[in-house]
């Protein structure tokens, strides 16, 4: 594979930094973290273990969890060459979620191997002596350990091998800054609800509170676009009337669907246009899209619990759900089981995906895709444009957006589309984002600013 940079040490991110002050014993977030990663690798999401434990273990353990999956790669590696034979799940999962912490800088080396046999001979003892074997072995041979990994682009870069194949042939001048971008700390972005008051004065509580420097608001594109960087993560009760709906949290990048489509080409949509959000949970697209302008919205997904999350976006905010604007649970794909025959002024699609882009806040995501997904999600995206066309009126504008940083579930998508569909113009748009410091573009700048996240934008436009 391609030369690697001079420096290859995985970065820590501070978010997830096991040094960090808990309220719970090592030993016991270690336990939570080897249950973590043993259900992460066994096809569970992060997401769902974490919200199944008590809240109180929730902050800690995630802490861990992200940190470990971060260095996943190397910790398999060296697991593999320490024992060659992979013990039971969570076993191995301890002893994974220890040699990745032992390769950073959050605790000292024997506290945590005396944390890990702690909580190995809490939960399966006839294996602790097995795990402090392991382990001390690691610390004495580290050097050499480390060393044989040299060539190993998976525990050095810390993502599946197709996941970095993918990644050479996409973006052959990007590739190794994207892998290691994954490695960092995501900022915290904030959207002032502007019809609560301007993004400047929000800004200007911000700045009142001691959680943002008064150094300016960046230069604005497109229209209504104006994403707020916090130097820091900060709980949200800590923000400026957030319960009040003053703001939300949202990633720049995602900050660009809303006022692309409702700014799309030499016009605006007028007050009243009907608009459909397919794929809408949770919420900040449908919700931004009703703070830009007084727009008679759908907002649909296929999963009722998921609404659920988008109504009470809504209503925190102050934006319904009300006359103009509903929730619908449906199949996007299948209009015939929804659709009330009335054309649609605009349509964002915010297509189901590889979610590749936002591996920096769900660092679990690159262990538990497979290339193969990525061909099933594209006959999805496919199906699901295919399926809203036809329900937009002449003169409309779709936009297609995903959070993926693979030109098959982006600008390969749209080409096949545009091939397929007589008539459909492609409007000037981000296209891929790539959550890279060396990334501008025009139209993007101020979420390469943030380093927003990966993610792909194309604005269509049906012939009148």
């Amino acid at each position: 594979m391609s030369q690697r940079p001079a420096s290859s040490a995985p970065a820590t991110p501070r978010s997830a930094n096991p040094g960090q002050p808990h309220s719970l014993p090592l030993w016991q977030l270690l336990s939570r973290c080897a249950e973590a990663v043993a259900a992460v690798r066994q096809g569970q999401s992060l997401t769902d273990v974490l919200a199944a434990l008590p809240p109180a273990e929730r902050p800690g353990t995630q802490a861990l969890s992200f940190a470990v999956l971060r260095r996943l790669g190397t910790a398999l590696a060296l697991r593999q060459a320490l024992v060659p034979k992979a013990p039971t799940p969570w076993v191995d999962g301890l002893l994974l979620s220890a040699l990745a912490l032992a390769c950073g800088d959050g605790y000292a080396r024997h506290t945590l191997v005396d944390q890990a046999v702690d909580a190995c001979k809490r939960r399966a003892r006839p294996a602790s002596g097995l795990v402090n074997a392991v382990l001390r072995r690691f610390l004495r041979e580290e050097a050499d350990l480390l060393a044989a990994l040299e060539d190993d682009d998976v525990a050095h870069f810390n993502h599946p091998a197709w996941w970095i194949r993918r990644l050479q042939r996409d973006w052959p001048e990007h590739w190794q800054a994207m892998l290691m971008t994954n490695q960092s700390q995501p900022p915290m972005t904030l959207r002032a609800n502007v019809r609560h008051g301007s993004s400047a004065a929000y800004r200007a509580r911000l700045v009142e509170a001691g959680l943002l420097a008064p150094d300016g608001a960046p230069a604005l594109a497109p229209e209504g676009f104006d994403p707020i960087v916090l130097p820091r993560g900060v709980p949200v009760q800590q923000l400026p009337g957030f319960a009040d709906g003053d703001a939300s949290v949202q990633d720049a990048a995602a900050q660009l669907a809303a006022p692309l489509l409702v700014h799309a080409g030499e016009r605006t949509l007028p007050a009243g246009a009907r608009v459909l959000d397919a794929c809408a949970a949770p919420g900040g697209k449908t919700a931004h899209l009703l703070e830009l302008a007084d727009l008679d919205v759908t907002a649909l997904d296929s999963d009722p619990q998921r609404l659920v999350r988008v109504n009470e976006t809504l209503q925190r905010l102050g934006l319904g759900p009300n006359d103009h604007a509903r929730t619908v649970a449906a199949d996007a794909s299948q209009p015939a089981t929804w659709w009330d025959g009335q054309a649609f002024d605009a349509i964002l699609l915010d297509a189901p995906c590889s979610a590749s882009g936002i591996v920096r806040r769900h660092p679990d995501v690159r262990w538990l895709r497979r290339e193969s997904d990525l061909t099933a999600l594209a006959r999805t995206q496919d199906a699901l444009l295919d399926a809203l066309w036809p329900l937009l009126k002449p003169g409309g504008h779709l936009l297609y957006c995903t959070c993926s940083i693979f030109r098959i579930e982006g600008q390969e998508r749209i080409d096949a589309f545009l091939q397929r569909t007589p008539g459909a113009r492609a409007l000037p748009s981000p296209g891929h984002l790539r959550p890279v410091v060396e990334y501008l573009d025009p139209i993007a700048a101020p979420a390469s600013r943030g380093m927003g996240d990966g993610f792909f934008y194309a604005l269509l436009s049906k012939p009148s």
